[in-house]
């Protein structure tokens, strides 16, 4: 759906126009693009969130993954709707990028008994696209004891080089 709001970067990083970043809003964790170079910032100037990273190859094969079975999810959704004659049109589905929130946009009227449906919109998105099972992925790594010395002799961290999270394995230097 798209959002504009102020970030400031954690690490002092002055990200150049149209460059893709991980972000933490309100929301969660999120994927955005740097619209315009930052102004020189005062003190106390508000900020809506902060500016984790620059994206990364992992970050871009992860949101490749959550797109693909958003399409797959949204349809499924859909159908659901239909067939529970719920007189709503599902317009988008929107995951963040860390798998925390999951919300629906909907074309014309919330009524009660939609509410009551996204609870079970909810489990049937679930169920489409193992959203669970990547979360937990994204927050434990490889493994149970992912980014420890435990790890390291099952073949866990020490290669993770095509985990989706290697970069949150890497072992500090």
């Amino acid at each position: 759906m798209g959002h504009v709001g102020r970030f400031q970067s954690v690490d002092a990083v002055r990200y150049r126009r149209a460059t893709r970043v991980v972000v933490r809003t309100c929301r969660g964790l999120e994927v955005g693009e740097v619209l315009t170079a930052p102004e020189n910032e005062t003190e106390g100037t508000h900020a809506d969130g902060a500016i984790l990273r620059r994206m990364t190859v992992e970050d871009s094969l992860l949101e490749a993954r959550l797109e693909k079975n958003r399409q797959e999810a949204y349809q499924a959704c859909s159908l659901l709707l239909t067939e529970g004659n719920v007189p709503a049109v599902l317009i988008d589905v929107e995951h963040l990028f860390d798998g925390q929130g999951l919300f629906f946009y909907f074309l014309g009227e919330i009524t009660p008994e939609l509410e009551a449906y996204t609870e079970q919109l909810a489990g049937t998105y679930e169920t489409e696209v193992k959203f669970r099972q990547f979360t937990e992925t994204l927050i434990e790594g490889c493994g149970p004891d992912c980014g420890t010395e435990a790890a390291a002799g099952r073949g866990g961290c020490d290669s993770c080089s095509s985990c989706s999270v290697a970069a949150a394995c890497a072992k500090p230097k």
